[in-house]
């Protein structure tokens, strides 16, 4: 479980300093709270933090669920793919919000592939 820790551990990392960009962004671009709009620039990036916020409500249940039906490192490796999902639809969407396809690909498959895991171990679990 190590490394569904790790995981876990990176994934709230990664959603803190997407936070901390959003904080950076309201500054830069002049956007104060409690605005959640404004800027192009900052838009971007505050809609990068909330998509990564509603995934993550999902990703890290459907982790640690699967983890416990399924070798964790073949998880962890799916929890893997999701970060680097991540990262590649931050770089994307910041480029050009039509270009994020990939990367809420590689976060949003993952996800859905480890809810479905989940599913099928409490249902193998079951009989």
């Amino acid at each position: 479980m190590l490394w569904i820790d790790l995981v876990t551990v990176l994934a709230l990392v990664q959603y803190l300093v997407f936070g901390a960009m959003v904080g950076q962004a309201r500054g830069r671009y002049g956007v104060k709270a409690p605005a959640t709009s404004g800027h192009e620039m900052f838009d971007r990036v505050y809609r990068v933090q909330m998509n990564t916020l509603e995934l993550l409500v999902i990703f890290l249940p459907a982790l640690w669920l699967a983890a416990k039906y399924w070798a964790p490192q073949w998880v962890a490796g799916l929890g893997a793919v999701y970060l680097l999902g991540r990262v590649i639809y931050l770089k994307a969407y910041m480029r050009d919000p039509a270009s994020r396809t990939l990367g809420f690909a590689l976060s949003f498959g993952p996800t859905v592939l480890l809810l479905l895991a989940a599913l099928v171990g409490v249902i193998m679990a079951a009989r």
